[in-house]
Formats: structure tokens, C-alpha cells, sequence
């Protein structure tokens, strides 16, 4: 009897042991279970699938995955072949970047209206500008006049820098008209430094590029600004200023150069439209 209560007892304790260990009691069993099952989940689930929020309505939900689960033409996106727009060059965003800068490059309401280097047109029956690139000097022998004044400074002497005061001269003329040989195909800033070197005259000038022209700063010691914010030297040709620099002026035979300086951006010499169109 005690022998069978024994074996009762432990048929009773291996039963109990089998129903816990199958009920998932056993300790660590759950979490092994949910790892291999996420893992599991992960790989059979599409790269593109967005689980939806807590928040979203299972409508939502469904209507999410529908539509990104398809691509444009109704394919599904495991069989279709997903095509991105293409990420702008460098190029492309520095073009975007600095396109407002580029109105000289490419701008249709400029082109006709200005040539290359910026020159308004030229009045009807004037010289238009040669580039001194496409010119040819010869050896035929031409004659000109030149002068060159500033007496225009002796108008505005409050305005002139004081350091300046003892180089300009009584009458305002530093050079006084005379006739001078050029050759044919040279420009008016050709004669000019040619006359200059000759009479021991300083002159100053800058290359610009951006007008392809020569840009007179100074002569004999007088620059731009020494007579007020609007002052510097403009150049005439036969009574007419040329909206466009001395080096693309082509000479011809018998032309008269004046060489002024002006106080008030060429109004108080004649020459206040050109000086508002060029340099």
C-alpha cells in the first residue's frame, strides 16, 4: 500500500511537471519564441512596408500599404522596378544658385540692345567701337589735333584735393591743341600714350576687360575723384563724346581729340549722356 501511495505521488508529480512545462511556464521559453518569430517576420516582410501608427483606423492602414505597395502603373512593387529622379549636379545647383548672376551670359532682352561690352547703341551717323583685337596698323602716315584741359577744375576749387592744388595749371591746359601724326588703324588711346611719353607727360591707365577697353585714371597727376565724387576724364572726338572707351575708337584722318576733365559726370562739359552710358 505505502509502495503504491509512493508511485501514485510521483506519476501525479511527473504529470504536473509535463502540464507547466507545456502551459509555457517554463522559464525563458516566451522570449525565445518572440525573438525567432520577429526574426522571422522581418525577412518575409516587404523592405518598403510602413507599419501603421496606433493611431490609424485599420482603413488607413489598409490604404497605405495598397498604395505603396504599387507602383504608378498598378504593378506590384516586388515585380516593379522602383526608378528615382536622378539628384541635380553640382554644376546644375551652382547654375541654379548663381543663375541671377548670369544676365551677361545669357539674357535675351540684352542681347540687340548692348553689344558684348555693355556699349548702348551708337547714334545714327557715328563711329562704332573697333576692338583693338581686329585692328591692323599700317604704315600710312595720318594726321590728327589733340588737346587736353582741366579748366573746369578752376570752376570748382572747394571741391579739389588741396594736395592738388599746385599742379593744375593757371589756364587749366596741359596740353594745348596741336596736330600730331598717327598711323593708320590706331586708336585715340594709341595717340595719347604716343604724346604723353613724347612730352614727359604722366599719364595713368587700367585695361578693362569687361568693356575691352582702356579706362583713363590720371594725367599729369590729376585723377579721378581729386575734384569732387563726379569727377575724371572724358574724351570727344570731333565735338562728339563716344559712349565706349578711347582704345575702341578708330581714328581717322583730320579728327580732333579733346581730351576734359569733368567735376560733374560730364555735365558741366557737354558730355553728360555719354558719361551715364560708359566708361
Amino acid at each position: 500500500m505505502r509502495k503504491n501511495k509512493i508511485i501514485a505521488a510521483a506519476v501525479i508529480f511527473i504529470v504536473l511537471m509535463f502540464a507547466f512545462w507545456w502551459g509555457g511556464g517554463a522559464p525563458g521559453l516566451h522570449s525565445e519564441n518572440r525573438q525567432i518569430g520577429e526574426s522571422i517576420n522581418m525577412k518575409k516582410a516587404p523592405a518598403h512596408t510602413k507599419k501603421p501608427t496606433p493611431s490609424a483606423s485599420p482603413t488607413e492602414a489598409v490604404k497605405e500599404e495598397t498604395s505603396e505597395s504599387k507602383s504608378p502603373d498598378n504593378t506590384p512593387a516586388s515585380t516593379a522596378e522602383k526608378k528615382e529622379p536622378n539628384p541635380p549636379s553640382k554644376d546644375e545647383d551652382y547654375r541654379e544658385e548663381k543663375g541671377a548672376q548670369s544676365v551677361w551670359e545669357n539674357n535675351s532682352d540684352y542681347s540687340g540692345e548692348k553689344d558684348e561690352y555693355r556699349t548702348d547703341p551708337v547714334p545714327e551717323g557715328m563711329p562704332v567701337p573697333v576692338e583693338p583685337e581686329e585692328t591692323v596698323i599700317s604704315d600710312k602716315e595720318l594726321t590728327c589735333t589733340m588737346s587736353i584741359r582741366c579748366d573746369t577744375i578752376l570752376k570748382n576749387l572747394p571741391w579739389l584735393n588741396k594736395a592738388k592744388a599746385d599742379i593744375v595749371p593757371p589756364d587749366g591746359v596741359i596740353y594745348a591743341e596741336q596736330t600730331v601724326t598717327f598711323y593708320e588703324g590706331e586708336s585715340v588711346f594709341n595717340v595719347l600714350v604716343r604724346e604723353m611719353k613724347r612730352n614727359k607727360i604722366h599719364l595713368e591707365f587700367e585695361n578693362t576687360p569687361i568693356y575691352n577697353s582702356a579706362y583713363i585714371e590720371g594725367i599729369a597727376n590729376l585723377y579721378e575723384f581729386d575734384c569732387g565724387e563726379l569727377s575724371g576724364w572724358m574724351y570727344k572726338v570731333n565735338g562728339w563724346f563716344p559712349n565706349y572707351g578711347c582704345s575702341r575708337y578708330l581714328l581717322k584722318d583730320g579728327d580732333r581729340i579733346e581730351w576734359v576733365y569733368t567735376c560733374d559726370l560730364g555735365a558741366d562739359v557737354g558730355g553728360g549722356y555719354s558719361a551715364g552710358n560708359g566708361r
